[in-house]
């Protein structure tokens, strides 16, 4: 009815079957037929011609303020829509383990709220494993993780994070030069992320370097593993990019390995292969992504931070 309710909107305006046609460009018969459509549809007379132009009926003033109202509502819409697809509005579900939500989110979401400050956000948190679970139940429409092979989801990558040693100020290895990992035998071990793969891979790097750790004191996230580290209750394994602003404070040390650096983690953003091309708000974040990724690789390289 839309091509009716613009017709009865500019003759109700122009009061003239003429200029309405002009300004709809349109032919007059063409608005004659729109009106008598709508009226049929309505079953009431809204117009009645006069010599001074087409007048309102007091059904045609009854239905004129609903009549503007279903247009605005209509462009509305539209603006809504075309919002949606250049990533303006809408929501947007993101998921990311604690280390890639203090390292790299602090400097992607500001960009982006800056950009797209109304899109909704909602963050998940969880393990690598747990954020990859809710990219394939669709509860995440991008997920930013350590890399985990799976043929259900497709993949970018955004930076590696090397995994450094370190040990709180006043521990003895704090100051030590040039040491191997089998150097590190005896020593009290402190993990996080008990529930994902981290605790096995860090656990083998070391077994493998011959350096059986003299104890184990697990935790359920890093931010309270950096805590007992600095306490000296024990040498960690962790993302560079995880410690970047203690190892500026001084209030860690890395510990300076021979052996050079025991690994590293790539940090991807994950999506459904079935999810199709990303489009408004996902697309937005996704060009987003690509322009900080050199930031993100300087900081997570001991560079300058991705909070600069």
């Amino acid at each position: 009815m839309l091509p009716q309710i613009e017709a009865f909107l500019e003759v109700a305006k122009r009061q003239n079957l003429s200029r309405a046609a002009d300004a709809l460009f349109v032919s007059q018969p063409t608005v004659t037929v729109r009106l008598q459509t709508l009226e049929a549809e309505l079953q009431e007379r809204l117009f009645v011609r006069t010599r001074r132009g087409m007048r309102l009926t007091e059904a045609g003033e009854a239905f004129l303020p609903y009549a503007e109202r279903a247009v605005q509502a209509l462009a509305d819409g539209r603006e809504r829509l075309g919002e949606l697809r250049r990533g303006s509005a809408g929501k947007l579900v993101l998921g990311a383990p604690a280390t890639v939500s203090a390292y790299a989110l602090p400097l992607i979401l500001a960009r982006f709220t800056a950009e797209h400050p109304s899109v909704r956000l909602v963050l998940k948190s969880g393990t690598s494993e747990e954020i990859l679970e809710l990219v394939l139940q669709d509860h995440v429409q991008v997920g930013l993780m350590r890399a985990l092979v799976h043929p259900e989801v497709e993949s970018v990558h955004l930076y590696a994070d090397t995994l450094v040693l370190v040990a709180g100020p006043a521990h003895r290895l704090a100051r030590a030069h040039r040491l191997r990992l089998h150097h590190l035998a005896g020593e009290a071990l402190i993990l996080f992320g008990r529930s994902s793969s981290y605790r096995d891979f860090t656990s083998a790097i070391l077994r493998q370097a011959g350096a059986l750790p003299g104890g184990i004191m697990e935790l359920d996230n890093i931010e309270a593993a950096k805590k007992m580290v600095e306490r000296g209750l024990g040498i960690s394994l962790v993302p560079r990019s995880a410690v970047t602003a203690e190892l500026a404070a001084g209030a860690l040390h890395l510990v300076d390995l021979a052996d050079g650096a025991p690994g590293h983690r790539e940090i991807v953003a994950v999506r459904r292969r079935d999810a199709g091309p990303p489009s408004g708000a996902v697309a937005a974040f996704m060009r987003l992504l690509t322009e900080v990724r050199a930031q993100l690789e300087l900081g997570a390289a001991g560079g300058a931070g991705p909070r600069g």
